[in-house]
């Protein structure tokens, strides 16, 4: 079996890495367009097999889209993260045809794989994806929930001095400030977390969550991608390894939560055959009203590129 990650920069290799570390297939191919990155990064991840004992190869192509056929799954990292000088609509139009290109030449090499998106802005390129793939809707996704519900996990943790292993949690919406936490589902062993925390405390932890990302690149000056790129590696060990374990991802609505035609973060069962089934919380007044806001400002931006496409 084989797996692809496009894009060699610090999301994609890390990628790579955990998956070649789960022996999760025979191979991982690592494509990027810079001459010698790819190949690079892979030679180095390939030369801790001995030392980690695993025995998934991992090579490293430019721009080779011909060594990447027959990959089950493909996740892609590729596009550019958005310059001072750039407005939205730049990043987007410049992104989506990065994109564009990936699928449309990944599609013709792996026709039946499942795609996993991590570019950003995250929910307009999971639908550039799906429109350029004319894969159905239940192989075409997009990486954003199990990373910021992860960052939730992490933020409660400390809060609580527990493990993150105890805490379930479940998070809806968009990519960015209007994702939706929802304390409601949260637990800590089958404990309701607010028994476990104070009211501001947790009010405290769902703001810094919305903001995790920025709180990064505050920090270090540029994005995360430890996180990112294990979040993606674990939707691809649920749908290889057929867990049908429930995480909340991109996905295409078509009347899920009243919403239809958007690509929005939602809990859904990964399994084999990719998305096998979106879950509708009960979602009271307020959770809802959220979720229809964050779907508002994801429109917003599938708005810019259906437009951008007109031209």
């Amino acid at each position: 079996m084989k797996v692809t990650v496009v894009g060699a920069g610090n999301v994609g290799a890390t990628c790579a890495n955990v998956i070649a570390h789960k022996e999760l297939v025979t191979e991982v191919v690592l494509l990027d367009i810079k001459q010698g990155i790819s190949e690079g990064k892979a030679l180095d991840i390939w030369q801790t097999s001995g030392i980690n004992n695993y025995d998934t190869r991992v090579v490293g192509v430019t721009n080779d889209y011909s060594r990447t056929a027959g990959s089950e799954v493909v996740v892609i990292t590729s596009g550019l993260p958005r310059k001072p000088v750039m407005s939205r609509d730049d990043l987007i139009s410049t992104n989506a045809e990065i994109v564009k290109s990936v699928t449309e030449n990944v599609v013709k090499h792996s026709p039946d794989a499942i795609l996993i998106i991590v570019s950003n802005p995250l929910d307009v390129m999971s639908y550039c994806a799906y429109v350029n793939s004319k894969l159905p809707s239940t192989k075409v996704m997009g990486m954003a929930g199990i990373l910021d519900t992860a960052r939730y996990r992490a933020f409660l943790a400390d809060a609580i001095n527990c493990s993150p292993k105890d805490i379930n949690a479940m998070l809806l919406g968009g990519h960015g400030d209007t994702m939706v936490p929802l304390p409601r589902y949260t637990s800590v062993s089958g404990i309701p977390v607010d028994e476990l925390i104070d009211e501001a405390t947790l009010n405290a932890i769902v703001e810094r969550t919305k903001k995790g990302g920025g709180e990064l690149v505050s920090l270090m000056g540029t994005s995360a991608w430890y996180a990112p790129g294990a979040a993606a590696a674990q939707m691809v060990e649920s749908i290889l390894r057929d867990q049908k374990r429930i995480f909340p991802v991109c996905a295409w609505l078509q009347g899920e939560y009243g919403l239809k035609d958007i690509y929005l973060g939602v809990p859904v069962i990964l399994g084999r055959k990719g998305i096998e089934k979106i879950i509708e919380l009960k979602l009271n007044k307020d959770e809802m009203k959220l979720l229809t806001d964050s779907a508002k400002s994801v429109k917003e931006v599938m708005d810019v590129f259906d437009n951008l496409n007109k031209k």
